[in-house]
């Protein structure tokens, strides 16, 4: 039987993929103290892999054939990967995670320019590298294994450390100074495997049925009725991924409305639509959403 080898974060991401992969109908089971976990899925095999070592050595030697890792990952490791697809989300929020340069927050550090000669602690050692090279100052980077956050001011001048929501950082007293790279997780895939035509199919299938998952967190559907006489001013202030479905009911002179929109607009939108005419209005959410 063939097998798609594939690789899943460990660690802060764990969670959070697992949970994208049971909305994109995959569940996947993980033993105490095993790398293995089990998926309900026997044409795909599972290994939990620190995502700093995902894209290289794992992926690119083909030890996996994909995996999941960040960006970051993938630059500080210079791998040579095939990137499949984007997915926006991380251990908290559905949303891209920064590097930032941070010092203590009293500290006379202003900007990057500021650092010569300074030392640098932190995880991401090429990419703060080629930062510095880039703003063209010599500054010692050193090698972070943890809390990276307490180094400062006493064992470094500054730090360059992941963040998603800044609480972190606030919270140790430091002030970012500039963003260093943006960073979101990636589906990865070795260049040999890519060539496999099965294997590409199985991947592309789950890239998007995780991308579909992704995108209908943030969005609901909306039903409604509406009267022959209401539907053109309704369908005006009725927002929608492309058109609204609007099918004719039974009742002569009446509508059924059907879309799906971002679920930050719908709690104002609700009031304007009744206002408007709409009747019978039913918000469901959604479990994936394939453009």
């Amino acid at each position: 039987m063939r097998k798609l080898k594939l690789g899943i974060p460990k660690g802060s991401m764990e969670d959070s993929t697992i949970k994208w992969f049971s909305k994109a109908g995959y569940n996947i089971t993980i033993s105490e103290r095993s790398y293995y976990p089990r998926i309900d899925d026997e044409d795909i095999d599972i290994m939990l892999v620190r995502p700093q070592d995902m894209a290289y050595p794992y992926v690119q030697k083909g030890v996996l054939d994909a995996g999941l890792t960040g960006e970051d990952w993938i630059r500080e490791r210079n791998a040579d990967v095939v990137e499949v697809a984007e997915l926006v989300y991380a251990k908290q929020l559905n949303r891209p995670v920064r590097w930032v340069l941070a010092v203590k927050s009293d500290s006379d550090i202003r900007s990057v320019k500021d650092l010569r000669g300074k030392t640098i602690a932190t995880e991401l050692v090429e990419v703060a590298r080629s930062y510095l090279a880039k703003n063209g100052v010599q500054a010692r980077v050193e090698f972070s294994y943890g809390a990276t956050e307490v180094k400062v001011p006493h064992l470094a001048d500054a730090i360059i450390e992941i963040t998603e929501t800044g609480s972190s950082l606030l919270a140790h007293d430091l002030r970012i100074i500039d963003t260093v790279m943006v960073s979101t997780t990636k589906l990865i895939a070795n260049k040999e495997s890519w060539q496999d035509e099965w294997k590409r199919n199985k991947l592309q299938n789950l890239a998007m049925l995780l991308k579909g998952a992704i995108i209908a967190e943030s969005k609901v559907g909306l039903k409604m009725n509406v009267s022959k006489d209401d539907l053109e001013a309704l369908l005006k202030i009725l927002p929608s991924m492309r058109n609204p479905t609007v099918s004719s009911l039974s009742a002569e002179g009446w509508y059924a409305v059907d879309t799906v929109i971002d679920e930050d607009v719908v709690r104002d939108l609700i009031p304007e639509l009744k206002r408007a005419g709409a009747q019978d209005i039913i918000e469901y959410p959604l479990n994936k959403v394939i453009p």
